[in-house]
């Protein structure tokens, strides 16, 4: 069974901390319920759809670790995937945060433990305004803060790559190492596009459950990604760059070689043929 809890607010408080089950207390128009879910099971799906009315494709989604980040719409509720990065050693790896919401609720689901999210937990909460929409601002504000650190990953990796290229030829591990780097700023830039695309659409288009009020705040996180997602694009370039001039260098240093070789053969054979 996953780990599954509730909190009613009011106000920006926490009035209660439920039991998700039958027995779950109704709450007036003044408030709403804010369930997190960590690896949830089937039967917890099964709960949380017959109690919020969840769509069964929105549900079927969130079962799968294999969605992209989108945005959609079912009724008066919307379904949201988010990718969150970290870093393991100079990998780069991705979790899921799905968001289920409506005026009422809002349910996310976490695919893999992230230390990080549960040390933010508070402050999510303590920072947000006390509505759904808000909430939802604050976690993919907290999915892009962690961006920053895999793309400085990439930066410092990719200067020293580049220095290195400046002193003396790449050698084939540093070139597997370059073809790795590319493969994971790539992959990288394609998360930064949909999450950007997600944000978009929140912050511009008619939206059920996302007020007025919020939509500049999803604004502002769509242009971090968009400036994310250059800086990453550049990053590629360079590397694109460094791998072709390097490729060109020794293709070179090959020419040269077999040219000096040439030589000393034409030398040995005239030596040879004067005997």
């Amino acid at each position: 069974m996953g780990e599954v809890t509730a909190a009613i607010f009011r106000d920006g408080e926490v009035i209660d901390r439920p039991a998700l089950d039958a027995s779950m207390p109704q709450y007036d128009e003044s408030a709403f319920v804010w369930i997190e879910a960590l690896d949830p099971v089937d039967s917890d799906f099964t709960v949380l759809q017959e109690r919020f009315g969840l769509h069964s494709l929105a549900v079927k989604d969130s079962m799968s670790r294999a969605q992209v980040p989108k945005v959609d719409v079912y009724g008066d509720q919307i379904f949201v995937v988010l990718k969150l990065a970290r870093l393991e050693g100079d990998e780069i790896k991705y979790a899921g945060i799905d968001a289920f919401l409506s005026r009422r609720h809002i349910i996310t689901v976490r695919h893999g433990d992230n230390a990080g999210y549960v040390d933010a937990r508070e402050k999510l909460r303590s920072g947000s305004r006390p509505q759904p929409d808000f909430i939802l601002h604050a976690v993919m504000d907290f999915v892009v803060n962690s961006y920053f650190p895999v793309v400085e990953m990439v930066e410092d990796e990719m200067v020293s790559l580049e220095q290195h290229f400046l002193d003396s030829f790449l050698d084939r591990d540093q070139i597997t190492r370059l073809f790795r780097l590319r493969r994971e700023a790539i992959h990288l830039q394609h998360v930064l596009a949909r999450m950007a695309d997600v944000c978009g659409k929140l912050a511009n288009l008619e939206v059920p459950c996302i007020g007025t009020e919020a939509k500049p705040y999803f604004r502002d996180v769509q242009d971090r990604l968009v400036r994310l997602n250059t800086m990453t694009g550049g990053l590629i370039e360079v590397m694109r760059a460094v791998f072709e001039a390097s490729y060109l260098l020794e293709q070179q240093r090959q020419g040269i070689t077999t040219r000096q070789l040439a030589a000393w053969a034409a030398i040995r054979f005239k030596k040879l043929s004067s005997l």
